[in-house]
């Protein structure tokens, strides 16, 4: 490899016979810009979808931050009572939000009139999930006391899982309404609506955790309301803008509202492995989470922090993945895989190498992260907390990029069908890499947090060769999750 003036060029030899193959890296950086399935058409659709996923970052990066400056019990108890809430309502939020792909899938088939149908068979999923989740509110109490965390925690985290279960719908159903406009590749309306509900979380944060302008003063509880708030307007902000009356006579969004059981058995065949792929992902975490409360305050806080930093780099990566997803589908839908893969190889690209800058700024300037926690709290009782997390950071900017190849390939994947894959393999690999080595490390042999973060570290590096082998395999090159098109136009 060379540099000549500005151009940088890669030395192919051929044989002895013929001089070197020399391939400029600006014109395949160029080339793969400007073409279907490569950087600016995935920067386009992903741009506002990472905009988005960082609002909820940014949004729970918050949350903590108040919650750390409130006290150190309350940043301890959000966390375990936050992923249990969120872990219940994943199986729900992974199987309505599906309906986005078959909204790719339609779109690139040309088959508009079916979108409608199925985001209001999502809708209908997405209602009876948040009455489920809702039911758990009597059980807080005995899932907290079983768990075993120090009496001083469960009284908060007992509030903050109870107040947020009543506000699952608006999570739920905004998945189902923002893949609408996700799987038609009209991003900005996601956007905007996640960055309006951030400004009205946080300034809701700030009255009713701290008691301002007139609020109570109610510390953790007021953190789940003002997140159960500002959960709606992305609600109504979508329903708004999908059942215009532009959207109702290209999409049928208005007029097909009733019930499909076809189409609701379908999206339900491969929306719930969605659900439970996802389901058993965050349960995982959860688990580890709670194992790791067993070890004291102070290892749960700093473990808590450094996955909430995590989420800096985490969520918006997520909307990468997203955007990789939906044009997997359009692209399967328009039976283009080639152009689908080359989608999938783009997003790879730009997301290791935004990865690669957010470990080194883990592993060198962790202060810059941690000094928000540390700003307004009570220096002695969160030093300790400051020094273990500086360490954890360095695990997070190892797992971070194995982390990349987890959610591109295996959103890709998804967005082809691929989904039972995706389930068996995170069962498998949650249960027998994660949880029990966990819970054999702690409970058992009394190992340290160390020895558990090497186990979460390991399960997802492992995760990430598991999902790009698959995608490798090409199996989901052949998948469609949509109806036979034929069949559909005659209809």
């Amino acid at each position: 490899m060379k540099i000549a003036g500005f151009v940088m060029y890669f030395h192919f030899p051929l044989s002895r016979k013929y001089p070197p193959l020399k391939i400029p890296i600006t014109f395949a950086i160029a080339e793969r810009w400007g073409s279907k399935g490569g950087y600016r058409e995935l920067l386009v659709t992903a741009v506002p979808l990472i905009l988005s996923t960082g609002t909820w970052s940014l949004q729970t990066f918050i949350d903590r931050m108040f919650l750390a400056w409130y006290s150190p019990q309350a940043i301890a108890a959000s966390m375990p009572a936050s992923l249990l809430q969120f872990t219940i309502m994943s199986v729900f939020i992974g199987t309505c939000s599906y309906a986005g792909t078959f909204v790719a899938q339609y779109y690139g088939a040309n088959l508009h009139s079916r979108i409608g149908k199925v985001m209001w068979q999502g809708l209908y999923l997405a209602i009876a999930g948040g009455v489920v989740v809702a039911l758990f509110y009597p059980l807080a109490p005995l899932l907290f006391k079983n768990i075993g965390h120090a009496p001083d925690l469960q009284p908060l985290e007992i509030s903050f899982f109870q107040i947020l279960c009543l506000g699952s719908l608006g999570p739920i159903a905004s998945g189902v309404l923002s893949g609408y406009f996700s799987g038609l590749g009209k991003n900005w309306p996601v956007m905007w609506a996640n960055v309006i509900a951030t400004l009205i979380n946080i300034v809701l944060d700030y009255l009713m955790i701290f008691g301002h302008a007139g609020f109570p003063e109610m510390g953790i509880a007021g953190a789940a309301w003002a997140t159960d708030i500002a959960g709606l307007f992305p609600v109504i902000f979508y329903l708004v803008l999908i059942l215009s009356p532009a959207n109702e006579q290209r999409f049928a969004t208005r007029s097909a509202w009733r019930p499909d059981p076809k189409l609701l058995k379908r999206l339900l065949m491969f929306g719930l492995p969605s659900g439970i792929q996802f389901f058993i992902d965050v349960a995982g975490f959860s688990l580890f989470l709670l194992v790791i409360g067993r070890l004291g305050m102070t290892q749960l806080a700093a473990t808590n922090i450094a996955f909430n930093i995590n989420t800096v780099a985490f969520m918006p990566m997520m909307g990468t993945g997203i955007a990789i997803s939906m044009l997997v589908g359009q692209y399967c839908g328009d039976n283009k895989p080639d152009l689908a893969q080359r989608s999938v190889y783009s997003g790879f690209h730009l997301t290791f190498l935004y990865m690669t800058i957010i470990a080194a700024s883990y592993v060198f300037l962790p202060q810059a992260y941690i000094w928000f926690f540390s700003h307004n709290a009570d220096p002695a009782a969160f030093g300790p907390i400051a020094t273990l997390t500086k360490t954890l950071l360095k695990f997070v900017a190892l797992y971070c990029l194995f982390d990349t190849m987890t959610i591109v390939f295996s959103m890709a994947v998804k967005g082809a069908g691929d989904t039972k894959f995706v389930m068996t393999m995170m069962v498998l690999l949650s249960v027998c890499v994660l949880v029990i080595p966990s819970f054999i490390a702690i409970v058992i042999f009394h190992r340290g947090i160390y020895t558990a973060w090497v186990i979460g570290t390991s399960y997802i590096i492992i995760c990430g060769f598991a999902f790009l082998v698959r995608f490798l395999s090409g199996a989901w090159k052949t998948m469609s999750v949509i109806e036979d098109h034929e069949k559909l136009l005659r209809e």
